[in-house]
């Protein structure tokens, strides 16, 4: 039966072969790991939490950042009004206000109105009837357009609404929401340094598991070489099994991160449903999984190339 996979090998064309080849060493260095799978298995729960930890990271970052999409957009100017301010001239300019191409939306709010909710939201409606007068000018509020390219549009904006004659104040809070995007883009690089450094850390891992098992084919590679084996032939099943555990690292990192995901759905759609919110936690998209695996599958083969380069030269036939 040999006999006869030789001569099919033989006359098969050079691709061909080379293919067969790969193909064999391939499964016979999953067959290799399948006979230690303690140690195997070992081997890529490490590579798996190394890489679950920034991809879950990751994911919880993406969320924040589905979460703050459109508040920059919701930014609203309040515009107080003098108290001169009839609610007749309110209205002209709040009509004068809707002409303006850098504003969205014009809406007034009425000083009585204003009066009146104040003194159901805060409680101290006996103590605001003591003043007499309404102490509360009539606000407009206004929704600019917001243009993340020139966000000196809104500050000029804002600086000619402080100089029309009826406005005593005009002012926008986004300082908020700048912290928060800085905030995020903070956690964004720490997480790409985190990645790095485990990235680093999985080449190590993955570097000295060949190096261990490198030592313990010592004698077959010196047989090897002694009957003209090639370096790259005695490399191939090496880095296969590196590549083995770039994808058995890979596609646990997924799942663990699946699993991470799972446990703080509820907590999460718990909290969320207190602010009548319906957001749902997301978790690695396809294209992201698969580039998961594919860093993963990346670090084994860089891992055991270093290795075997390192390692293998030093192996002679004595």
């Amino acid at each position: 039966m040999a006999k006869t996979d030789s001569n099919q090998l033989a006359k098969s064309s050079p691709v061909q072969a080379w293919l067969t080849n790969h193909a064999r060493t391939l499964i016979a260095s999953l067959g290799a790991m399948s006979r230690a799978p303690a140690s195997s298995f070992m081997t890529i729960a490490v590579i798996a939490i190394a890489l679950a930890l920034p991809a879950g990271l990751l994911v919880l970052l993406n969320n924040a950042s589905n979460v703050s999409v459109g508040w920059d957009n919701s930014a609203q100017i309040s515009v107080f009004l003098k108290n001169s301010t009839t609610e007749k001239q309110a209205k002209q300019l709040m009509g004068k206000l809707r002409l303006y191409d850098d504003i969205i939306k014009v809406s007034l709010i009425n000083k009585d109105q204003a009066l009146r909710e104040f003194q159901n939201i805060s409680g101290f409606g006996d103590a605001v009837e003591a003043l007499g007068d309404n102490p509360l000018p009539h606000v407009l509020t206004l929704q600019p357009v917001v243009d993340t390219n020139r966000p000196d549009k809104i500050r000029h904006l804002l600086k000619q609404l402080n100089q029309l004659k009826q406005v005593e104040l005009a002012q926008l809070d986004l300082q908020w929401v700048k912290r928060l995007f800085a905030m995020l883009e903070i956690a964004q690089r720490g997480i790409w340094i985190i990645a790095s450094l485990l990235g680093v850390a999985v080449l190590l891992v993955v570097g000295n598991t060949i190096r261990l098992d490198i030592q313990n084919h010592r004698e077959e590679i010196e047989v090897t070489k002694l009957i003209g084996g090639t370096d790259a032939f005695i490399r191939r099943p090496f880095l296969y099994t590196g590549l083995w555990y770039g994808i058995g690292g890979g596609l646990l990192a997924w799942i663990l991160t699946i699993l991470s995901i799972n446990l703080l759905d509820n907590s999460v759609e718990h909290l969320a449903s207190l602010y009548d919110s319906g957001f749902q936690l997301r978790g690695l998209s396809f294209a992201e999984a698969f580039s998961l695996i594919g860093f993963s599958c990346f670090l084994g083969l860089t891992g055991s190339w270093i290795a075997v380069g390192r390692h293998l030269s030093e192996i002679e036939p004595s």
